[in-house]
């Protein structure tokens, strides 16, 4: 069976919140960070660590 990524990490993240119940501020921080991280100096050596 394929499941495409992007829907993968949405049931991921809807089950962690139902789960989990983190704070909104924290789930809004660290999809920032993210995002923000993503286009950063350490883009590449995050792909590497992560291959």
């Amino acid at each position: 069976m394929d499941v495409p990524l992007w829907f993968a990490l949405i049931v991921v993240g809807w089950l962690g919140v139902k789960l989990v119940r983190p704070p909104w501020w924290l789930i809004a921080v660290l999809l920032l960070g993210g995002f923000l991280l993503a286009d950063s100096v350490f883009a590449p050596l995050i792909d590497s660590a992560v291959k």
